[in-house]
């Protein structure tokens, strides 16, 4: 006869309520354990990122003295002047016309250049190698590099125009063309970083969907646009993040090249604040501008996470 198996005996009380006990005793230390490790970086968080962000908003509201110290209690009338600033909407239309120019052509050259290099051809390795030797560069001397490259008795661009009977462009001195040899300046330090992205994500492509859609008798340029990017996409959406923020933040060619000039031609906002704080000693409307330069690049980043991530292809 097959013996019936026995039924399990349920624990009793005291035995469940120790495990529980026990239990939670045990997630009271993974609480100490994780205050413990994460306490040195919140420590370094809290004093270099969270105070100074609470700190700027807060002088943000005030009228300060030449040392930074609030002395008067104004609102937000340092945001309204600002806004209806004719100065400053001029800085927040070069910044518009220098992030777009700064992503676009950063991320279309850097795809172009990663297209070039991902073939197999004899010598490529060296292409490749100077393709991403930009990253290698310090900001300072890329500045010292374009201003010889603008100048307007030696200058490359120059030389080049003479040779061809074309007129003398004054780069530096003029505000349409000092606009555009910042964005040629910022676009080139910036384009290694995207070229190395790219070239690592064009290699991770699977070879076997290019040899099915050449058998199915696709054109290259149908392989590009309907094969080669939407397997890249996460990183294009990457590399056009970092490159949005990185391209508001631009600081240190602007203050080498032209300093905000010529005619505030290039006073990008970044450089707005750098003036008013430390030029002209006006720290609670550089707080201001920080204030509004943060909450713009936040916006732009959530746009990009809305309507970008929806053609992400994971």
């Amino acid at each position: 006869m097959m013996s019936t198996p026995k039924p399990q005996s349920t624990p009793k009380p005291q035995v469940a309520e120790r495990e529980k006990q026990r239990s939670f005793n045990l997630h009271v230390n993974d609480k100490y354990y994780a205050l413990a490790f994460l306490g040195p970086s919140l420590l370094v968080l809290g004093v270099f990122v969270f105070y100074p962000m609470l700190r700027t908003l807060y002088l943000s509201l005030f009228l300060t003295n030449n040392v930074g110290r609030p002395t008067v209690f104004v609102g937000l009338k340092n945001y309204v002047n600002l806004l209806t600033s004719s100065a400053y909407q001029a800085s927040l239309q070069a910044t518009a016309v220098y992030v777009i120019g700064v992503v676009v052509c950063t991320l279309v050259l850097g795809l172009l250049l990663a297209q070039m290099a991902v073939r197999k051809l004899a010598g490529i390795q060296w292409f490749r190698t100077i393709f991403s030797a930009t990253m290698g560069v310090s900001v300072s001397v890329a500045a010292i590099f374009w201003l010889f490259i603008f100048s307007p008795s030696v200058g490359l661009f120059d030389q080049i125009g003479k040779l061809l009977h074309l007129p003398l462009v004054q780069w530096l001195t003029t505000p349409g063309p000092a606009m555009v040899a910042v964005i040629i300046s910022t676009v080139w330090m910036n384009l290694g970083f995207t070229f190395l992205i790219l070239f690592g994500a064009l290699q991770m492509v699977p070879q076997p969907l290019y040899e099915a859609s050449a058998i199915e008798g696709a054109s290259p340029w149908y392989q590009f646009f309907h094969v080669t990017l939407p397997m890249i996409s996460p990183t294009l959406f990457f590399t056009s993040t970092v490159t949005l923020i990185g391209a508001f933040k631009s600081f240190g060619l602007i203050d080498l090249m032209t300093a905000g000039g010529p005619n505030n031609a290039t006073n990008l906002m970044v450089y707005q604040v750098y003036r008013d704080a430390f030029l002209n000693g006006n720290y609670g409307l550089a707080s201001a501008e920080s204030v509004i330069l943060a909450v713009i690049i936040a916006l732009f980043t959530l746009l990009q996470f809305k309507f970008l991530e929806k053609r992400v292809t994971y």
